[in-house]
């Protein structure tokens, strides 16, 4: 939006210098792009936001000037002092077929005009806004469109056929020829401004080249509505058209001015055509809805960070042509203008008190921080041990609670719990509570495995019952279920990885690992593998027998499952972050290949290497794990991969040889290993 020092000047006084006004308009939210010396005047080009279509006119712009310099605002009026007097011979109607899609319609008929070249002033002015002269009469309602924002149309009367306007959808196969020379192909998604044979104008976008004012125009048609936005925007697009009326009508338009646009523009004509009003009619209502609004000067004040007098609130809403009505002392009853249809909320009001008022008079504060007590519930850990499983790749599953009686044991359960048992069972599978989350979840597996699932991983968080003395009682479980082969796209190309025990560590380990759990070991127990949490022990995870397995009607698979008591698991959650700097230094990793005895745990071995490594051991990490026939019974191979690296300078050879012999000769040593 282009406008002129001295057209602002028309509506306001202004005393501030263009650069001055410039920095003003761009702190109270229009931001001046650009600020030029054109013959002999100053061109703002102002950048509209599409929330404030009354900027996208002279008079809008101005009211905002008035009341950043604290000034008056002379509106523009019209010159006539009596209503248009309509001629008894002039036979005129206007026919709106949906008042959704025109709400206001106004047309004026002038007649003995002379259309020829605009004067100078005129020409002068709209060419500084980027707007190219025609002829007076158009030129006059450009004028008028960017003065009061208000769209306006001149149709050649005479070249109207019948007495009348039909504003109306356009019929499927209906053409236009555009006042640009195209022809349009029009639809029934566009609205169109007919006469009684066809359509004369693409409403609120752009005029017929068969009624367009030319030199010969002798009479005219001065046409100023209201269209719907939203049906503008639409057939803008379609039309692939664009005009500075389309640019406003899209954005909606001002209902209040139209009539007082319109006669500006009729006063004007028969100033510089010369020509003669001879009718006045229109259809619709321009009449608008205001809204009231409570203003709380104290939540301004809270909002804001700096009290404004309450005086200073009302004269800024009032500059901006909000009605203020005092209501108490520090609240207002606020009615929204015509043009401000935007502002709804209190918060909209506080928003235009701040700009006018200035940003850079609010002080600038750190946010008052009220400390509050933080409670980590049992639910806010369930919830996160989901987010980290799913992120493994896990599937939840939701089974119900009631379950066939000793279906746990025949799984291999070795906790002898006592079943809360069902008065009144509906059938044999729903004898009891259940005891443990492992036979519901082998249930699913056997069901995804019937669908021709190839690889099944399940987890679920849930609680378990069991009977005791001093009544039933629950607890919160975690159950975890592998089985089948994934598939991975290495280099090599697509490898079958079947799970295994060493894969439902694995999640059990990263999991307590991301809750900050770092006191947990794994020990076998014959065909189990206990789990203890914090010196605890939190549960147990194992490979399914196949008698077990057959009671699933699962063949030729291996199921692999874990169940963890969540009560036990959750009090040792330590959810601290602590931020640790990449290493500044290269690592030197060296690898240790050996037998080691298959009842020996990994962890006591880890153990006792970190201790005899230190400081330089920095990590260690199992590489590879075989078993066959290289390999004597009892014992296992492993590589174990150890990276030494120190946070003071790169290390030598000469620093880590000693240290990784000790290594070598500990596993040898202490742990009967063989390295290979």
């Amino acid at each position: 939006m282009k406008v002129t020092y001295s057209w602002l000047k028309d509506f306001v006084d202004i005393k501030l210098a263009p650069e001055k006004l410039a920095d003003k308009l761009t702190m109270a939210g229009l931001e001046v792009v650009s600020l030029e010396q054109k013959q002999g005047d100053f061109v703002f080009e102002i950048e509209i936001t599409s929330n404030r279509p009354d900027w996208l006119s002279v008079s809008g712009i101005a009211r905002e000037v008035a009341a950043i310099t604290n000034s008056k605002i002379r509106i523009q009026k019209s010159k006539s002092q009596t209503k248009i007097k309509n001629s008894k011979q002039e036979k005129f109607e206007i026919e709106i077929e949906n008042k959704k899609d025109c709400s206001l319609y106004t047309a004026k008929i002038i007649r003995g005009v002379k259309v020829g070249p605009s004067p100078e002033w005129l020409k002068t002015r709209l060419e500084l806004v980027g707007c190219r002269s025609v002829n007076n009469i158009v030129d006059i309602t450009n004028h008028v469109l960017f003065e009061t924002g208000e769209p306006l149309h001149a149709f050649d009367l005479d070249k109207l056929s019948g007495a009348s306007i039909i504003v109306r959808r356009a019929r499927s196969g209906e053409k236009i020829t555009t006042i640009d020379g195209e022809i349009k192909q029009l639809s029934p998604d566009i609205l169109v401004i007919a006469d009684a044979r066809r359509p004369v104008a693409c409403a609120g976008i752009m005029g017929g080249k068969d009624t367009e004012v030319t030199e010969g125009t002798k009479n005219i048609l001065l046409e100023a509505a209201v269209f719907n936005p939203i049906l503008i925007r639409k057939a803008r697009q379609v039309l692939g058209l664009q005009s500075e009326s389309a640019y406003r009508f899209e954005r909606s338009v001002d209902a209040s001015i139209v009539e007082s646009s319109s006669q500006l523009s009729a006063d004007l004509i028969e100033k510089l055509s010369p020509g003669k009003t001879v009718l006045a009619k229109s259809a619709g209502s321009g009449k608008v809805i205001a809204k009231n609004i409570i203003l709380d000067c104290d939540r301004v004040a809270r909002v804001l960070g700096v009290k404004i007098p309450a005086q200073k609130i009302k004269t800024i809403l009032q500059a901006l042509g909000f009605t203020v009505k005092a209501k108490s002392k520090s609240k207002f009853s606020v009615l929204t203008p015509s043009h401000r249809q935007d502002a709804a909320l209190d918060v909209d009001l506080i928003e235009e008190i701040a700009r006018i008022y200035g940003y850079e008079l609010i002080p600038r504060t750190i946010p008052s921080i009220k400390p509050q007590a933080f409670s980590w519930g049992v639910l806010d850990a369930a919830a996160l041990i989901k987010n980290i499983l799913t992120g493994l790749g896990l599937n939840e599953a939701i089974t119900y609670s009631l379950t066939e009686r000793n279906l746990a044991k025949s799984l291999g359960q070795t906790e002898n719990l006592k079943a809360v048992e069902i008065r009144n069972p509906l059938s044999r599978e729903q004898e009891i509570l259940r005891t443990s989350l492992m036979p519901s979840l082998v249930k699913c597996a056997g069901l995804n495995l019937n669908q021709k699932q190839e690889y099944v991983n399940l987890f679920e968080i849930a609680r378990r019952f069991y009977a005791t003395d001093k009544g039933p009682k629950e607890e919160l479980c975690l159950g975890v279920l592998l089985c089948g082969r994934k598939s991975l796209s290495l280099e090599q190309g697509m490898v079958k990885d079947e799970a295994g025990l060493l894969h439902l560590k694995g999640i059990i380990e990263n999991m307590l690992l991301r809750l900050g759990i770092k006191e947990f070991s794994f020990s076998p127990d014959g065909q189990i593998v206990r789990i203890e949490v914090a010196g605890k022990k939190a549960g147990s995870m194992f490979r399914l027998s196949r008698s077990a397995l057959d009671l699933f009607d699962i063949k030729n698979r291996e199921v692999f499952v874990a169940e963890l008591s969540l009560d036990n698991v959750i009090p040792a959650l330590n959810l601290k972050k602590k931020f640790t700097a990449p290493p500044k230094y290269p690592g030197i990793t060296r690898d240790i290949s050996l037998l080691l005895r298959e009842e020996l745990g990994i962890d006591d071995v880890f153990q006792a290497l970190r201790s005899a490594g230190e400081p330089l051991l920095k990590e260690l990490k199992v590489t590879d794990f075989y078993k066959g026939k290289q390999v004597p019974a009892g014992w296992r191979g492993l590589t174990i991969s150890c990276i030494y690296r120190s946070d003071e300078r790169t290390l030598t050879e000469a620093e880590v040889a000693p240290v990784h012999a000790q290594l070598n000769a500990l596993l040898t040593g202490r742990f009967g290993a063989t390295i290979r």
